[in-house]
């Protein structure tokens, strides 16, 4: 008989027992789980950007081309550049090497992220001629950068200096849903101004 605030299942809880299954995912299969968390939080960071951007009903297109980007990019490349920089840097977790990691992360990935992302949202989601994507990429990309480099080195310095390595992918695509809105925000604002 279950206590009255218990369950019957042995008293973890259902959001416990996920987390545990969860953290046992990610040890087995780190990859292929910050795969699709990478790409699950692309959706919800997409989901929100439509909603907030006025659309009546999610764009499902729209939607399957962001979780496609997460999952295909934005886990992967996470998992490797966060393997790479510590192996770079020998798991050392002193001040002068984070800010070493997070100045490598900041003139070698950031830019990269950015300018990939601009190219694919402009080219494969909103399906425009590449030429005018690489012109609405000219014009938007220094802004965006620039931003990035205002916002970013905090979250690299935080997830460099206090989270486990296993972690830095998921809180790094944490961030990156909101940074994601941002950019959808601006992509959008962008379109607007030129239809």
């Amino acid at each position: 008989m279950a206590g009255a605030g218990g369950d019957a299942g042995g008293g973890d809880s259902l959001p416990r027992r996920a987390w545990k299954q969860y953290l046992l995912q990610l040890q087995l299969h780190p990859l292929r789980t910050k795969m699709i968390t990478a790409g699950c939080l692309a959706g919800v960071s997409d989901s929100v950007a439509q909603k907030l951007s006025g659309y009546q009903t999610i764009e499902k297109r729209r939607l399957l081309l962001k979780m496609m980007f997460g999952f295909a990019h934005g886990g992967p490349f996470g998992h490797f550049l966060h393997k790479v920089l510590d192996y770079i840097f020998k798991g050392k977790k002193d001040t002068r090497t984070v800010a070493k990691k997070v100045l490598l992360e900041q003139i070698t990935s950031s830019p990269w992220n950015n300018l990939l992302f601009l190219f694919y949202y402009g080219y494969v989601v909103e399906k425009r001629p590449f030429k005018e994507v690489k012109a609405r990429v000219r014009k938007q990309y220094p802004s965006v950068q620039l931003s990035a480099w205002m916002f970013w080195p905090i979250v690299g310095w935080i997830n460099h200096q206090y989270v486990p390595l296993q972690f830095r992918v998921i809180v790094h695509s944490f961030v990156a849903c909101c940074w994601g809105i941002f950019l959808n925000l601006r992509a959008r604002a962008a379109s607007l101004k030129q239809s």
